[in-house]
């Protein structure tokens, strides 16, 4: 079976646990695919953090010498050594993916098809050269407000002009979901996929390494997007869709 004419969209959730370091190009406000259309929102986060000192323990939820890496990082963002984001993304969703381990024609599936929702820069492609940083979507400081809420509009505008004609398959938690108002008449289709425990019961933290399991199934599937959904398998999870 061959895919669908119409492209594949798969939006999924950044880390917490992200790769050190980096290399040039330095990290600018303008980078990446959604750089223009997101550039001057980045700004004035970029700029906001600065005046914070990075963030408290209350904004960043870690103490210690946690802490202090993650306010070192949060003020020198602008300029910062970069990293593919299939690269800095370390947490379990993206453990589980394995971009690593994809072939080619996979990888670039993935480049054309993964868009990841960040609290720092709104919108990021599977490609896109990152900084270093530690910011949820539901962080909420001044003058910026609740991120989810701050990020709607402008995300939304940006990302529904790039989901037209796609087959899209939202993998997003609530919390990143809440920065996002779909336009689905635009779209192929709309697939919001939750996780679902044997039980009945909706699935948690836990199903993050079903929902890496998930995209990877998803990109390396030949047929249609719905078919795929329908035909994936997990010993504890099923899907409601």
């Amino acid at each position: 079976m061959s895919r669908t004419s119409s492209p594949i969209a798969i939006l999924l959730p950044p880390s917490e646990g992200k790769a050190e370091g980096g290399d040039t190009p330095k990290w600018r406000t303008s980078t990446g695919d959604f750089g223009k259309a997101l550039g001057k929102y980045r700004s004035q986060i970029v700029i906001a953090l600065e005046e914070l000192g990075g963030g408290d323990t209350k904004l960043l939820g870690v103490g210690g010498k946690h802490l202090a890496r993650a306010q070192e990082m949060n003020t020198s963002i602008a300029g910062a050594p970069t990293m593919a984001a299939h690269q800095r993304y370390t947490g379990v969703v993206w453990d589980h993916m394995s971009p690593s381990t994809m072939s080619a024609k996979v990888h670039t599936r993935a480049t054309q098809s993964i868009i990841v929702f960040s609290g720092l820069l709104g919108l990021v492609g599977f490609d896109d050269q990152i900084p270093d940083y530690k910011l949820k979507m539901g962080a909420s400081f001044a003058p910026i407000g609740k991120l989810s809420t701050w990020w709607r509009e402008p995300l939304s505008k940006a990302l529904n002009a790039r989901l037209a004609g796609h087959h899209v398959i939202d993998l997003l938690p609530n919390e990143h979901r809440a920065a996002w108002t779909p336009t689905p008449d635009t779209y192929a289709s709309l697939s919001s996929v939750t996780f679902v425990e044997k039980s009945g019961k909706i699935a948690g933290h836990d199903a993050k390494a079903a929902k890496g399991l998930l995209a990877r199934y998803l990109l390396e599937s030949t047929g249609s997007p719905h078919a795929a959904l329908e035909d994936w398998e997990h010993q504890r999870f099923t899907l409601t869709y």
